[in-house]
């Protein structure tokens, strides 16, 4: 699939950062290889977002300490992100503007939540500051990026999709090619930092 030529982000576009917390980064709980490569071309988008007054926004797992996913309750994952602990909050490399609106997922003990639309208040948000495109970008490929983006899709919203500022759990070998397989078929559009007007 082709990158998208030049685009300028207007008044209508939202940038979305995903999940870009220190247990998802190395050395982390659970720690992506290679995830500390999305700060540098996210905080990119953000510096143009910022700059244009455009709204960014940035979701964050919030796990209660006994969370449903977590392995000592019979889940998949290591216990991570959670909430009010160092594991959980955004890289201190992450420059998000004072005014980025932080949406938590995944808080309730007995439900989990890879989309960042997913029992949050994010579509809501997005439609009050007028938003009809979104870009989305952060951690991981596979899940919570894969799972925003579909969320976004569903909701109605263009997306843009940072594939610069993407990194993969890749659990199962092939699970991120197949994540942005799927994120192409539902019309997920790619894009990279060179291709972003200021």
């Amino acid at each position: 699939m082709t990158v998208q030529s030049t685009i300028s982000p207007k008044a209508d576009d939202a940038l979305i950062v995903v999940d870009v917390q220190n247990d998802f980064l190395p050395g982390g709980a659970l720690g992506i290889a290679g995830g500390d490569a999305v700060i540098e071309p996210l905080n990119r988008y953000i510096d143009v977002f910022r700059d244009k007054d455009l709204p960014v926004f940035a979701t964050r797992d919030w796990h209660p300490p006994e969370h449903c996913s977590f392995e000592p309750q019979g889940g998949p994952w290591p216990v991570h992100c959670v909430a009010d602990t160092p594991g959980a909050e955004f890289s201190p490399e992450l420059n998000l503007p004072d005014e980025t609106q932080v949406i938590s997922k995944a808080t309730r003990q007995d439900r989990d939540a890879y989309s960042g639309f997913d029992g949050t208040d994010l579509q809501r948000r997005l439609r009050e500051q007028g938003a009809r495109r979104v870009f989305v970008g952060g951690l991981a490929t596979d899940y919570c990026v894969l799972n925003t983006v579909r969320g976004a899709v569903i909701a109605g919203f263009d997306v843009y999709l940072l594939e610069d500022a993407i990194r993969g759990v890749d659990l199962n070998a092939g699970d991120t090619r197949k994540a942005l397989n799927e994120m192409h078929r539902i019309g997920a559009r790619p894009l990279h930092v060179q291709a972003i007007a200021a």
